[in-house]
């Protein structure tokens, strides 16, 4: 990748997240408000970081249906010559601070546990992308934090949120669901009192 553009597409956060979008999503037609608002970028910084983006050949303006109505958006180009080494370079860092994402978790409840999985550490194999156990649970600061993070990574997350005991209970009966992220690579980034390790092992 020459330097040039490098230079041009790594000088801003926004323009970042914004690439991260597009990557994850290269055959979906998005307008700028949709940008905007799955980057948690204001329209005015989006219009700006598209316009440097469409010179740097990395989207194409194109016209389609978005919700069943004819718009003019913008889309990936699959024509851009440097797609894996941006691939490799952006996916190959964390896509988060995860002793900041403990601490956002830490306030939804008592949390004991919270595992990435999925689109977090490429796992194939995973349903979720994030899991959440603990009490007292605050469903709405959980959708709030999920929300915030999809705008980050620029990607929708399956995420489970359960309660000690249910998780506890669902677990020792092999739940698919739950079994899907602890049996296969995942991250633990709260796990107090050893919760994950007092699960039943798999039976695989």
């Amino acid at each position: 990748m020459s330097m040039n553009t490098l230079g041009t597409l790594f000088d801003s956060l926004a323009r970042v997240k914004i690439m991260r979008l597009f990557l994850l999503n290269q055959e979906t037609l998005m307008t700028p408000a949709i940008i905007a608002s799955r980057s948690n970028v204001t329209p005015t910084v989006a219009r700006r970081e598209l316009s440097i983006l469409s010179r740097a050949g990395f989207i194409k303006r194109k016209k389609g249906h978005i919700d069943g109505k004819s718009k003019d958006g913008w889309i990936f180009d699959s024509r851009f010559e440097y797609t894996d080494s941006l691939q490799q370079f952006i996916f190959g860092t964390e896509f988060v601070d995860q002793n900041s994402l403990a601490k956002k978790f830490k306030k939804t409840g008592r949390v004991k546990l919270l595992l990435l999985s999925g689109i977090f550490n490429d796992s194939q194999n995973s349903r979720l992308d994030l899991l959440l156990v603990g009490d007292n649970l605050k469903r709405p600061t959980i959708e709030k934090i999920i929300r915030s993070l999809e705008a980050e990574i620029g990607k929708e997350i399956n995420y489970s949120a359960f309660e000690t005991e249910e998780f506890m209970y669902r677990a020792s009966m092999y739940d698919k669901l739950i079994r899907d992220v602890i049996d296969f690579p995942h991250e633990k980034i709260i796990n107090v009192g050893n919760l994950l390790e007092q699960v039943p092992q798999s039976q695989l």
